[in-house]
């Protein structure tokens, strides 16, 4: 059912859909990560790299929710259920139980790659398709790259 008409062509809206999906899942994911990790970090470092994990949760929750609206402005309805962010996130599993300062900044670095490395081929999937969705797209980029570059620097 289609409540919204894109005015893409189908074959540019499943392009779109699929990126904003797949980008969706990986936000909210990302959120979760953090979050855990925030809650469970122990160290020397611990309150900045506490705070500094909020500042990712707060950035990847904002951008899931531009891109659930932008699916929504396109007539796709956005899916991020638990169950679908399992299942489809690019973020591997995040142990449970304290993490210490250094290792809970390497997961951060490597689930930030993660998302990096797939929001890249969204922004290339979406150019021509649709250049507002990819817009989105490379503003999502470059925030999670300066998160990137924080946490590395971090454990230098």
């Amino acid at each position: 059912m289609y409540v919204v008409k894109s005015p893409l062509s189908d074959a540019d809206l499943k392009t779109v859909s699929d990126a904003l999906q797949g980008a969706l899942v990986d936000l909210v994911d990302l959120s979760l990560v953090a979050k855990q990790i925030h809650w469970n970090v122990v160290g020397t470092r611990f309150r900045s790299v506490h705070l500094q994990l909020d500042e990712v949760v707060d950035t990847a929750r904002t951008h899931s929710d531009t891109v659930a609206e932008r699916a929504s402005t396109l007539g796709v309805s956005p899916d991020g259920r638990a169950a679908t962010v399992a299942r489809s996130s690019g973020i591997g599993e995040v142990a449970g139980g304290w993490v210490k300062d250094a290792d809970a900044v390497g997961t951060l670095v490597d689930a930030l790659g993660a998302v990096i490395t797939r929001m890249r081929k969204r922004v290339a999937a979406t150019g021509d398709a649709d250049p507002v969705s990819q817009d989105i797209f490379i503003g999502i980029t470059a925030d999670l790259e300066k998160h990137h570059w924080m946490f590395q620097a971090e454990n230098g």
